[in-house]
């Protein structure tokens, strides 16, 4: 038996203490406890080693997740918010297609394919309006769900981050296999990008270039997998809180008798379509664990001899998820020079008083702007002037004294609008969901920007819910520079 530490140990119980003392199972509901047998794991996956396979076994895992759950679950007003409740506005059976699951967008002659990766928690919905647009511009678009998601949180208390890495190998083969020749690109949100990172470490090769002389920016390749040509990676989870390290500690103690509750940092009332709200301790170690494994080999890496693909990425500079440091100093540092590409969007500097705020995030956009050794291209979205709502494009080259350019996007912070928010960036203002407005005539949950106020402690969704915008009032922005990116 392997050793453990007491000092280990010791930190292990303090942490359980308070936990301990409140644990209370009273709260999970059949979907924070039922386990769908169907669902994909890369140890027992046998035969599933395409993405047509990978898609007959999520038939099953859903013909699984009626019978178990839907059928089961009560109905009526009182579950009007209910996902798991058939009917209800938050049953996402209701919307056609259901965005829980893997899509295929095809197009006649395809110029090249895209892979859209989502999110830890979240669903293929994430990214179902990029998608689309770039179906409509010749691109042949595969949509993942990753294991674990679209169906039950109780889906990520054995999920493995390695589960969803094999998953993102069988969707690069499928585009690979339909488009012999084609570019191929990634598109990586939140947790996705590091999974798009880590494919693309796995296929690029350890090995050296055959002249240790040689200049040339084309890496060695694992035969085995497709190559990527370009990456875009959306608010990428390549830091997160060093305290996601401990979650393994709540999961382990989770284990004992009647301590179930350990199992998760927080358990909500299940309202969101396509998106968990409650969330587990296992899915933040295994978050950490991808984070270490990718953050490890790229630091261990020599990427002027093996440079990965270019990377365009786009983050708020305000983020309750992600750092911008480790952004910064973890992987675009450590790439291949004048390759890459960083947009920051901004706080709105005519609306957030900064004496309110708990950090500005000024002084580390001032400090990237005057680093003149910075090696990749840096573009900042913030206000044209401190008393002005109009949004700018501030472009500044690598290795400049300053921006170069200046790019009105035509588009100003709306009122009432202090920030984006790690979750806003991937959805449009018309988003039917997540938008600014609700669309009309609908009929169903919709968790967009609204003004409600009241008293504490009333409404089963929670202040913080309200507050964090979520969508992104610059995507047609982005969205024009990820297809200028592509093409």
């Amino acid at each position: 038996m392997r050793h453990v530490p007491v000092r280990f140990t010791l930190l292990a119980i303090l942490l359980a203490l308070p936990l301990l003392s409140g644990c209370d199972n009273s709260d999970l509901r059949p979907w924070h406890t039922e386990i769908l047998q169907s669902e994909y794991s890369a140890d027992t996956a046998a035969g599933i080693d395409s993405l047509e396979a990978y898609m007959q076994l999520e038939d099953a895992v859903f013909t699984e997740l009626d019978e178990r759950i839907y059928a089961h679950s009560a109905t009526g007003p009182a579950e009007a918010l209910e996902r798991y409740s058939t009917g209800s506005l938050a049953d996402p059976t209701q919307r056609q297609p259901n965005w829980n699951r893997t899509f295929v967008l095809g197009s006649d002659s395809a110029k090249a394919g895209v892979l859209l990766l989502h999110g830890m928690s979240d669903s293929p919905y994430s990214l179902r309006a990029l998608g689309a647009t770039l179906q409509q511009q010749g691109y042949a678009v595969v949509g993942l769900r990753m294991p674990g998601h679209g169906t039950l949180p109780s889906g990520m208390l054995d999920l493995r981050w390695q589960d969803m890495a094999a998953v993102v190998r069988l969707g690069m083969q499928h585009l690979a296999q339909q488009l012999p020749g084609k570019p191929l690109y990634m598109v990586g949100y939140s947790t996705g990008a590091p999974l798009a990172l880590n494919y693309v470490l796995d296929s690029v090769q350890g090995g050296a270039m055959d002249s240790p002389q040689s200049t040339s920016l084309e890496p060695q390749r694992n035969a085995t997998l497709p190559p990527v040509t370009k990456l875009v990676l959306v608010s990428p989870a390549i830091g997160i809180s060093p305290g996601a390290a401990l979650a393994k500690w709540s999961r382990l103690l989770s284990k004992l008798p009647g301590l179930d509750r350990l199992a998760w940092l927080n358990v909500d009332p299940e309202f969101d379509p396509y998106k968990y709200n409650s969330f587990t301790t296992n899915a933040a170690e295994q978050v950490h664990r991808l984070t270490q494994s990718v953050n490890t080999r790229l630091a261990n890496r020599a990427d002027a001899e093996r440079p990965l693909p270019p990377i365009l990425v786009f983050k708020s500079t305000v983020d309750a998820t992600v750092t911008n440091d480790a952004l910064v100093d973890q992987l675009l540092l450590r790439l291949s020079p004048q390759r890459h590409e960083l947009v920051l969007f901004d706080i709105n500097r005519f609306a957030a008083n900064t004496s309110l705020l708990v950090s500005d995030p000024g002084p580390f956009t001032a400090r990237l702007i005057a680093d003149q050794q910075l090696p990749f291209t840096l573009t900042l979205v913030t206000n044209a002037h401190a008393d002005s709502r109009a949004a700018t494009a501030h472009t500044k080259p690598p290795f400049a004294a300053g921006p170069s350019r200046t790019e009105e996007l035509g588009r100003d912070w709306p009122v009432g609008v202090f920030s984006l928010s790690h979750v806003a960036l991937p959805f449009p203002p018309d988003d039917p969901l997540y938008g600014q407005h609700r669309p009309p005539d609908s009929r169903q949950v919709f968790l967009g920007q609204q003004a409600l106020q009241g008293e504490r402690g009333i409404l089963k969704i929670s202040g913080n819910f309200l507050l964090r915008l979520r969508h992104n009032p610059f995507y047609a922005y982005q969205e024009a520079r990820i297809l200028q990116w592509l093409e």
